[in-house]
């Protein structure tokens, strides 16, 4: 059976509080959706894996405020391989800004692929205390950010967020870097 997004099984278990009934429905509602359609399958879904999956996102800016990216990478801790990753400028914001967004963007990615379990390793100790409720969020600009980041999570079963030195989150950093590096900001001469 597949896993299905935590807020649709909750809407699921309202209307079917037997567990087989629940399945029955579901079985159903595909077969109708697919007619037999294998090909169907192989289009539409990222290829929908469950399990564990480990997230490992960074942010970072060249000044701050200056130039920033974000990048997010997913990995299976099984095979070790990475599922997807995803790098990007995002113009000028902070470092915690940016911390924020690579980790918003990495729950939206990870979110294609219904994990049971995803463990989410960042390099920000602050955005990790802040997440775990150790600090408050004084700071209006991340308000938003974090309240996204709560309301994401709670499509997962289960999701944990873990510091990490940031030489164990070289893959992000390496690609934060790379999106910085290959679209420099403008360089102004003075006349």
């Amino acid at each position: 059976m597949i896993r299905l997004p935590a807020p649709l099984e909750r809407q699921l278990k309202q209307l079917f509080p037997r567990a087989q009934e629940r399945e029955q429905f579901v079985v159903e509602t595909l077969e109708k959706a697919l007619h037999g359609s294998a090909s169907f399958i192989q289009q539409e879904l990222p290829g929908a894996v469950g399990g564990t999956l480990h997230l490992f996102s960074d942010g970072g800016s060249r000044g701050n405020p200056g130039q920033a990216a974000i990048a997010c990478v997913l990995l299976d801790p099984v095979t070790g391989t990475v599922v997807r990753e995803h790098y990007e400028r995002i113009g000028i914001e902070t470092n915690n800004v940016a911390e924020y967004r690579a980790l918003i963007e990495g729950l939206k990615i990870a979110r294609l692929y219904h994990p049971n379990k995803l463990l989410c390793h960042l390099d920000s100790e602050l955005i990790v205390k802040q997440l775990s409720g150790e600090y408050q969020v004084r700071m209006a600009t991340l308000q938003p950010l974090f309240r996204e980041i709560r309301e994401l999570s709670e499509e997962f079963a289960f999701v944990s967020f873990k510091h990490v030195p940031r030489e164990d989150n070289h893959h992000a950093d390496r690609l934060v870097n790379k999106a910085l590096d290959e679209h420099p900001s403008p360089h102004y001469e003075k006349p």
